[in-house]
């Protein structure tokens, strides 16, 4: 027995607005480590020469993203959903250092993993250059 299913232009439109951007352009969900994240330990905390090192790095290959001075106002984040995270604020300076380091080992859509990508004690660095962006 076959179904037909009758969509109006509008409702159309949205199912292939839906189907093309995907589940993220519509109802992003609060991204939250877990809880085992928390008990990573920051071997570099309160190192300024790893935030100074951070910062290279996070020029590099941040900044086009979450911008220069970490808003999420970069040109390459203009036209992902959801947008980049400002890594000035509270959202993101209240969590620990581990749930962050996660986080760039992890990546969510639209962001990448970086698990291989960067080293892991990179990863610390860009973490203590973020912390110096706190509002």
């Amino acid at each position: 027995m076959k179904t037909k299913i009758k969509l109006s232009g509008i409702k159309l439109l949205g199912l292939i607005g839906f189907l093309i951007v995907g589940f993220n352009g519509y109802a992003q969900k609060k991204w939250t480590a877990p809880a085992s994240a928390d008990k990573i330990v920051n071997p570099l905390k309160n190192d300024a020469n790893a935030a100074t090192s951070g910062k290279r790095i996070y020029k590099m290959l941040c900044v086009v993203c979450h911008g220069a001075k970490g808003k999420g106002d970069g040109v390459g984040g203009a036209g992902l959903t959801p947008k980049p995270t400002d890594l000035t604020g509270e959202a993101v300076q209240s969590q620990s250092d581990g749930a962050i380091f996660w986080k760039i080992e992890e990546g969510r859509s639209p962001m990448a993993s970086y698990k291989t990508a960067i080293p892991e004690n990179k990863r610390w660095e860009i973490i203590n250059y973020i912390r110096t962006l706190k509002k």
